[in-house]
Order: structure tokens, then C-alpha cells, then sequence
């Protein structure tokens, strides 16, 4: 097949490791894809988008592997290439347009979940933040709206409040640095999980659980994710923040009841080809799903491919997974439509 691999457009100047990191996935997605016998070709995302289109009916595909993750550094807008592609009536591989734009929205995915009965931490909004009755005092985490890869997310994000105007004060200081809307979560104090699921023939297959390990920690140091310890290789949180996929057996009911909810998770969302579900385990060992993430980072080093790699995958395998679902869900979808034709008739 031809294939164009479409990914951010990177700024020339200036782009931090969180964006830069997208070249590295378009080398080493097209590395597999010419290995599996395809033709390929990289293009950019940007807000030209005639010359987006232009560049794509150029090219002809048969299929697009969507690597964007924001357009113009701004993470509210991935759902525009997929968007762009439905218009073009071009297959693409991960999750649909509609899911992408749920899923980025952090507020709405955890209306979602709690609708559905998933546990997922309580927050509040600048503007929900006023109701007293949602409010409690005690540790919160604050976070961005939209924004990925755990940009502006640090050991200052976590704050504890006794009252709504503390903790309104306190998310206006940080919306600058998040890139705009915010939103405070309830702190979990504990362990944190990624759970990845990849296409198989019927029900996605949930690859092995990993735990993000922090070690050497001090006792009353915040354990986080942030972005110095996922992009700044010689900061402490970096070098002391690792993965793992070491359990003791009596954790196998608690790994099973987070590989059920990261299964319930895909069906809710209508998540495509593959995804991961973050988990925080709190101190009485109960779950509570933090975000779902329908195209996490396919870097060889990243947390997706490490459990594939574990769970027997090659990155050739995982590519080629992906590839077939698109096909299958493309043929799926061509089906009800024509099936929704004749009925009409």
C-alpha cells in the first residue's frame, strides 16, 4: 500500500523534547512500514490546510498513519487531521475523530466515565469550582485541559487548599504555564499504573501492566509523572522514575480488575487499533483511571511499545496490528453504510 505518515509540524526553533519526539515516531513507523513491504512518505500537520490537502491528494494513499498529536502545539486541536481526513474520505489508522476530541478533553472523559461507573478521581473547574457542595478540602493535583505528554506538570501542581478561593487562586497561577484551561483532580496518593491494549481479531488484547516505579524517592516528596520526568534526561525525576513489569502474586486481582476497566474503557470511548489507560492506585488498593489515551506515543523507548515488546510483539508486529484493524474497520464501516443504503430503498 502507499502510505503517508502525517505528524505535528515542528517549529524550526525552540521545540521542546515533548514535540520533537514526534520525528522519532514517523522514523521509526516508517522503518516497520517499508519493512512490511509498503511505500511510504512523511508529511506534516499544520493549520495551512490547503496545503494539507493539496499534499495529500498529491500523494494518493491508500491509507494515512496518524501520528498527530497537536497542530500547532496546541493539544485541543488533534482531532483536526482526522477530521480532515474524513472530509477527504481517506482511511487512517488509531481512533476517529469524534473519540480523539472526547478523549483530549480530560473534563469530558471523566463525566464519561463516571456516567459509565468507572472510578476516576473528582475535580472541578474554574467555573464548577464555586459550588460549594463539590468542593472538599485536602490535596489536589492540578492539570491541563487538553494538553499532553505532561507538559507543565510538576512537584508545584499539587496543592492543598482549605477553601474554593485558595484553590481558584492557586489554578489561575498555573493556567499560563499549562497552555490555557485547567482543571483541578483530587490527589491520589500511591501507586501509578499504564495499562496499553492493542487491535486483535475480536476484543483488543490488554498487553502487560506496567508500574511507574519511583525510587529513591524522599518521604514527603510528591510521586508524579511530570514532564521532567518523561523529557529532561538529567533532572532527578527522569533518572529516578522508571517502569516496571515485575509483580508479586498476590497483585494478580488488582492487575485483572485494571485490565477489565481498561477493556470497559475502550468500549465506552470506541477506541481504534490501540491505547493505553492510566491508573492510580490509592493507599487502600483501589483503582481509579486518571486519563484515556487514544494515541499514546509509539517511540521505541516509549511505555506502549515496552509492553508490547513484553507481551511477545516486535514493532513490526505492533505496526502491522494497527494497519490491519484500519482495514478491517474501514471494510466494517463500508458494510453498515451500504447495509443502511439498502435498507432504505
Amino acid at each position: 500500500m502507499k502510505i503517508v505518515i502525517l505528524h505535528d509540524s515542528i517549529p524550526t526553533e525552540g521545540a521542546g523534547p515533548d514535540q520533537t519526539d514526534v520525528l522519532i515516531q514517523a522514523d521509526a513507523v516508517e522503518a516497520a512500514l517499508v519493512g512490511l513491504g509498503h511505500q511510504c512518505r512523511t508529511l506534516p500537520f499544520s493549520l495551512n490546510l490547503g496545503k494539507v490537502i493539496g499534499a495529500i491528494k498529491q500523494r494518493k494513499p491508500d491509507l494515512i498513519f496518524n501520528l498527530v498529536e497537536s497542530v500547532e502545539g496546541s493539544g485541543r486541536l488533534i482531532h483536526m487531521a482526522p477530521s480532515i481526513l474524513d472530509f477527504l474520505g481517506i482511511p487512517y489508522t488509531g481512533s476517529s475523530t469524534d473519540v480523539l476530541y472526547v478523549t483530549s478533553n480530560k473534563r469530558l472523559t471523566k463525566w464519561l466515565l463516571t456516567s459509565a461507573g468507572i472510578p476516576t478521581p473528582e475535580s472541578l473547574s474554574t467555573k464548577t469550582i464555586r459550588d460549594a457542595s463539590r468542593f472538599f478540602e485536602g490535596a489536589y493535583i492540578i492539570k491541563s485541559l487538553w494538553e499532553h505528554a505532561s507538559i507543565g506538570l510538576d512537584d508545584d501542581s499539587i496543592v492543598s487548599v482549605r477553601n474554593p478561593s485558595q484553590l481558584l487562586r492557586a489554578m489561575e497561577n498555573h493556567q499560563s504555564r499549562l497552555g490555557g484551561e485547567c482543571f483541578a483532580e483530587r490527589y491520589i496518593e500511591g501507586r501509578e499504573f499504564n495499562l496499553s491494549l492493542l487491535a486483535a481479531e475480536q476484543d483488543p488484547q490488554v498487553l502487560p501492566p506496567a508500574e511507574v516505579r519511583f525510587d529513591a524517592y524522599p518521604p514527603k516528596r510528591r510521586r508524579i509523572v511530570g514532564y521532567r520526568a518523561k523529557w529532561v534526561q538529567d533532572s532527578f525525576e527522569y533518572r529516578h522514575t522508571r517502569r516496571s513489569f515485575v509483580f508479586k502474586k498476590n497483585e494478580k486481582p488488582l492487575l485483572k480488575k485494571m485490565a477489565d476497566m481498561a477493556g470497559k474503557c475502550w468500549d465506552l470511548f470506541g477506541l481504534r487499533g490501540y491505547g493505553r489507560v492510566d491508573f492510580r492506585v490509592d493507599e487502600e488498593g483501589r483503582p481509579w483511571v486518571l486519563e484515556v489515551n487514544a494515541n499514546p506515543c509509539l517511540s521505541p523507548d516509549a511505555g506502549f511499545v515496552a509492553a508490547a515488546f513484553k507481551g511477545g510483539l516486535g514493532f513490526e508486529g505492533v505496526i502491522k496490528r494497527i494497519i490491519q484493524d484500519t482495514c478491517l474497520c474501514d471494510s466494517t464501516d463500508s458494510e453498515k453504510a451500504l447495509a443502511g443504503a439498502s435498507s432504505l430503498k
